[in-house]
């Protein structure tokens, strides 16, 4: 999304956000490390208070894409912390969008990449590895499926399903 803001975007295509091809989550994030517009296919991941598939992620080749994490709006610990972010920004991933909450704030915000998460938290996550890849997901009052495409800057998130020509 080069200099094209999310709020361009739906101002131009209000025909595709009448439709539901264009969707926007609700604002509920918080914005940390220093990539603050970033966009790509979208990768998605349901858990709950596990990080296990959230490391196993971000340990692959990220080729631009964005992964898309429903922990299950727990605030009760992180699913997501600054080394497997760290590993994320050198494989190459977009972003991360997580429905729960970060920790290591200070390392991820030194992190070439966008994070979105509800809170941080300083207690770490089970290690059980319970989860359910590449499923559909809702959050933010959005479905989100694995393909489609995300787009987020400071002033919001868009669910796409397609990718947009901007």
């Amino acid at each position: 999304m080069a200099l094209v803001t999310t709020a361009e975007v739906c101002d131009a295509n209000p025909q595709l956000i009448l439709s539901g091809e264009l969707r926007a989550l609700q604002p509920i994030f918080q914005i940390y490390g220093r990539r603050q517009v970033f966009a790509g296919p979208i990768v998605t991941l349901k858990v709950f208070e596990d990080n296990v598939l959230v490391r196993e992620f971000l340990e692959e080749k990220g080729n631009g894409r964005v992964l898309v994490v429903d922990g299950g709006a727990s605030l009760r610990c992180a699913i997501l912390g600054g080394n497997p972010v760290v590993q994320a920004q050198n494989n190459g991933w977009a972003g991360i969008i997580v429905n729960g909450c970060i920790r290591d704030v200070d390392e991820i915000n030194g992190c070439d990449i966008g994070v979105r998460a509800l809170a941080s938290h300083p207690m770490k996550a089970n290690k059980k590895g319970m989860g359910e890849k590449h499923v559909p997901i809702t959050f933010a009052g959005t479905r989100i499926s694995d393909g489609e495409w995300l787009y987020a800057d400071t002033d919001g998130i868009l669910i796409s399903r397609t990718e947009l020509s901007v």
